[in-house]
């Protein structure tokens, strides 16, 4: 089992650990929803160290950029970062990521720490190009400092002013140690990751740092539990529930980074039929009238016909409302369509909705 350079940052605070993508990490706390409630209305941080990092560089490598993923790279300045995706010839989804613009001709991908192997083998074997791609994944902490209270936190302890746009990074210094920091998240807040190489007694420097630099704000870490629930309120995909080799990404709601007039990448004639054709599915948020934990896997109902599943639930810490996503036949993914959810031998009322469930 590995551990982050953190793990006995998460001893001290008493963090219950479970294993996650063969890493020891934190799932609370405190609480799931004390901790979401940290994020949603101050600081909150988040050691996302088990997340994969490659470097692609060389000559070409903005062209195996452009092949493996689904987005338009090339619009990138340095700087700069995109959402993405990577996908099979038959369009399903290898993994969503972000990718970086690093410097001209070096880029960086940040992928899901339970597909960073299947991940590194698909880009490699798919280099076709005059690129050089490495595994930098152990190398790297990633902290996600998340929350409304996030800049002022942070800006108190880099060596530059943290002036960031969305999607946007820069190299600075936190305690004298170079950090990449970049204006993303996954909790739907205002929030900064920053990545770095180096030790277990600087990561813990850097964290402490971050913890003392936010206690007027009551900063408090938190866990994988309530980074799920935070980012469901939002309704981004988390890959291995919402989205896998079995999904594509425009049933997916993830038209919006598939470019399919980029120019040739794997899958892009796939996805090019499925529109032509039309979707047959697709996700939807729900909230359920009635008290209940929706769960994946659970069949979505109307009018007693089963027309898709559940793929990601929970009750809404911030809603105090069960919500969750699903997959549904294309015929009743209309906001406002009334459905039921099978949970256990009874079924649950439940409406489709627009996302984010929350009010942002």
């Amino acid at each position: 089992m590995k551990k982050t350079k953190l793990y006995n940052v998460h001893q001290k605070l008493g963090a219950k650990l479970i294993e996650f993508a063969g890493y020891l990490m934190p799932v609370q706390y405190s609480s799931i929803i004390n901790e979401h409630k940290a994020v949603r209305n101050s600081v909150g941080v988040f050691d996302v160290s088990h997340m994969g990092e490659f470097i692609i560089e060389v000559n070409e490598a903005l062209d195996l950029v452009q092949y493996v993923t689904v987005n338009n790279a090339a619009k990138l300045t340095i700087g700069r970062a995109q959402y993405s995706a990577m996908c099979y010839e038959n369009g399903g989804i290898v993994d969503d990521l972000l990718v970086y613009k690093l410097a001209d001709n070096k880029y960086m991908l940040v992928v899901n720490a339970s597909n960073i192997e299947k991940d590194f083998n698909w880009v490699t074997q798919n280099n076709k190009f005059d690129a050089v791609v490495k595994n930098e994944s152990d190398e790297y902490t990633l902290i996600a400092v998340q929350g409304p209270n996030s800049k002022k936190t942070l800006e108190k302890i880099t060596a530059d002013p943290l002036e960031l746009e969305f999607y946007h990074f820069y190299t600075t210094k936190i305690n004298g140690k170079d950090v990449l920091i970049s204006r993303t998240g996954y909790t739907g807040e205002l929030g900064y990751e920053i990545y770095f190489k180096g030790d277990e007694a600087e990561a813990e420097s850097i964290w402490n740092s971050i913890f003392e630099a936010g206690k007027e704000f009551e900063i408090q870490p938190a866990g994988l539990g309530a980074r799920d629930s935070l980012r469901l309120e939002m309704g981004y995909c988390l890959y291995g529930n919402d989205i896998d080799e079995t999904t594509n990404p425009l049933e997916a709601g993830l038209g919006w980074i598939t470019k399919l007039k980029k120019g040739d990448f794997i899958g892009r004639d796939a996805l090019l039929k499925v529109k032509e054709e039309g979707l047959k599915r697709k996700l939807v948020p729900m909230i359920l009238t009635e008290k209940a934990f929706p769960r994946h896997g659970y069949p979505i109902l109307k009018n007693g016909e089963e027309i898709g599943k559940v793929t990601s639930g929970t009750v809404s810490p911030v809603l105090e409302k069960p919500i969750a996503l699903g997959y549904v036949k294309i015929g009743y993914a209309n906001e406002g369509e009334e459905v039921e959810i099978a949970i256990r031998k009874r079924t649950h009322k439940a409406r489709i909705v627009k996302l984010p469930f929350i009010s942002k």
